[in-house]
């Protein structure tokens, strides 16, 4: 593609102001360990909403939900529950706040909070350093495969994808390995401003390009509707048959089936918490429990409607412009690059310029945040923790910026050994985080899970998922999922049923600090000989129903702006009302209790009654 003057300006434009602004703000970064890592627990939480949803508008993840849409319509909406994203609901109504209240750094460090510092301890503590780790490769390579492939569609100069990739990304890592959390959040900012509008302008574009009835031309019967059978009955024969090929080849006909399974493991992953990447640290860097769940609502708020307004437009667009073309392709389409095609051959010039740049930052949004979680786990996890616990500050800050680069080369390098977009994404949602599953949940709802169940379940599980899909490669990676969850859940009952359970002195203060509820009775009774009038969370009965009416507020919020570019009236007339009378119930049910929720439960004189948590 020959891009013009104006248009790469404005890409090379906001390069520069975001790389300068990530290097100015990160003065204030080098200070401390904590600074870098959670800026100090100083900033807003609608400041880290904002840029947690700007982590989240990833340039890979925005090509693979307009290839979803243009495929599967309106019955897209709920694919992207493989991840599932609506855990950002049971963060938002209670996960969030129990984690807040640990008031520690990283994903790892919490293990103290709740195993305390036995043998089992240190072998759980290394595990989700291992597994986190595991994931920013993962993700890292991810991205490269993304940035590097639509790149080479736009800019001009003769690279090759992965080269591009290597250029995109260093740069990117140099403010965000000099700036940690103060930089990356400053800029995903600046950055989610950019891409707000560059989605809003796209949305209008699609809506006074392309009627109602055009579309209709394009589309299969059930394309519009977000409702399903227990069979998806899409058929794109005559319209661009090689679709019902890849529908085959996705595995998603028995939708049904399909749509149960992707709700049972989304549940099963959302009760485990975030995972130790970006998500978790948002949480952690937070000013208190309270605007924890106050940062996790807001995600939802800021993120939705202008990314699917964008995934929408661009999809509208495609369908009317490039239908013909993508069926004379045959068998040979990329269905990933449906997003770069619009983009390259339909778009003005200065409305190209703000959409590349837009979903440049949303590259180096989530890039940013992914490798500023890496040294977090190496530096305070490891180094400090095994290592050289009396170092100064700026010894970890300096490590923390070499293991930034470092785990960068290792990115690339497995960034090279992959095929496709949607092979990593099926990967790490579905395999590797099967085998984070079981031990997650456990460790807030039972309390016998101990820190050698917590290790035996993390390492059995990421080493099923390493190993089941080169086992059974050609089954579906989403069916990963269980037979790695099985391994990992055997591995912690197995492991903790075998070994002793934590100290008394470990459980009861993990208990009273951050409350959850679940099957904790033997802890309460024990926690009752000290403290005869403490209550257990009474909560649960709420929270469940708050979730449920949660995912269906959000599931409304994602339908929206896909009705509204698609011009589809009959889904407004009951969206708009959903989406209302969810809020009011989530304001007098959620939002008004989080006082409540997020008060400090633990006493200020329990290390002294108690007797001190045990070595």
């Amino acid at each position: 593609m020959q891009i013009s003057v104006v248009d790469l300006s404005i890409i090379i434009g906001y390069f520069v102001v975001a790389i300068g602004i990530g290097i100015i703000v990160s003065r204030k970064a080098i200070k401390t360990m904590n600074s870098y890592f959670l800026g100090g627990n100083a900033l807003p939480w609608w400041m880290l909403g904002v840029s947690d949803a700007s982590g989240m508008y990833d340039i890979t993840g925005t090509m693979w939900l307009v290839y979803v849409l243009f495929v599967y319509g309106l019955k897209s909406v709920w694919l992207p529950w493989i991840w599932p994203t609506f855990n950002q609901i049971f963060l938002m109504v209670f996960l969030s706040i129990w984690l807040r209240k640990s008031k520690v750094m990283t994903g790892a460090q919490w293990i103290e909070t709740r195993f305390g510092k036995s043998t089992g301890a240190n072998l759980s503590h290394l595990s989700v350093v291992v597994f986190a780790l595991v994931s920013v490769i993962g993700f890292i390579a991810y991205a490269f495969k993304g940035i590097g492939k639509f790149a080479a569609v736009f800019f001009p100069w003769d690279l090759s994808p992965d080269m591009y990739a290597i250029i995109l990304m260093s740069l990117t890592a140099i403010y965000a390995a000099k700036g940690g959390m103060f930089s990356v959040v400053i800029t995903e900012v600046l950055q989610f401003v950019v891409l707000t509008v560059a989605s809003i302008s796209i949305g209008i574009l699609a809506i006074t390009r392309v009627a109602p009835g055009q579309l209709e031309h394009f589309i299969p019967q059930g394309w519009t509707t977000p409702f399903f059978g227990w069979t998806l009955d899409l058929n794109w024969t005559g319209l661009i048959d090689a679709v019902n090929a890849k529908i085959t080849s996705d595995g998603y006909g028995m939708f049904g089936m399909f749509f149960i399974m992707l709700l049972f493991q989304g549940i099963l992953k959302s009760m485990a918490g975030p995972a130790p990447n970006y998500d978790m640290q948002r949480v952690l860097a937070t000013r208190s429990p309270k605007e924890a769940a106050k940062m996790n609502w807001f995600v939802n708020v800021v993120l939705i409607f202008p990314r699917y307004t964008l995934i929408a437009g661009i999809t509208v667009l495609a369908l009317a412009n490039f239908s013909p073309q993508l069926q004379a392709m045959g068998t040979n389409i990329d269905f990933e690059m449906i997003l770069p095609y619009i983009i390259r051959n339909v778009l003005p010039v200065g409305v190209v310029g703000l959409l590349l740049a837009g979903l440049v930052a949303a590259f180096m949004s989530n890039y940013a945040a992914t490798i500023n979680a890496a040294p977090a786990y190496v530096v305070n996890d490891i180094y400090k923790r095994f290592v050289n616990p009396n170092a100064e500050e700026s010894t970890y800050v300096r490590l923390s910026i070499i293991t930034t680069i470092a785990f960068v080369i290792i990115g690339f390098a497995f960034g090279f050994m992959v095929d496709s977009i949607n092979d990593v994404t099926l990967w790490i949602v579905s395999a590797l985080y099967g085998g984070y599953t079981a031990s997650n949940i456990l460790k807030w709802y039972w309390w016998r899970l101990n820190g050698h169940g917590y290790f035996w379940g993390m390492m059995s599980g990421i080493l099923a998922s390493m190993v089941i899909p080169e086992l059974f490669p050609e089954a579906s990676g989403i069916w990963a999922f269980f037979p790695v969850l099985g391994v990992s859940l055997i591995g912690c009952i197995a492991g903790s049923l075998l070994t002793r359970p934590e100290p008394d002195a470990v459980l009861m203060k993990f208990y009273m600090q951050v409350r959850p509820w679940g099957f904790w009775k033997p802890v309460l009774r024990k926690v009752r000989v000290y403290y005869p009038d403490f209550q257990p969370n009474p909560w649960f009965k709420r929270d469940v129903f708050n979730v449920v009416v949660g995912v269906l507020w959000q599931i409304s919020l994602v339908i929206l702006p896909v009705a509204i570019v698609t011009q589809q009236a009959h889904l407004l007339v009951w969206v708009l009302p959903a989406i209302i009378s969810t809020s009011m119930i989530l304001k007098f049910t959620w939002w008004d209790k989080l006082d409540e929720m997020s008060r400090e439960t633990l006493p200020t004189d329990f290390d002294v009654k108690v007797g001190g948590v045990a070595r």
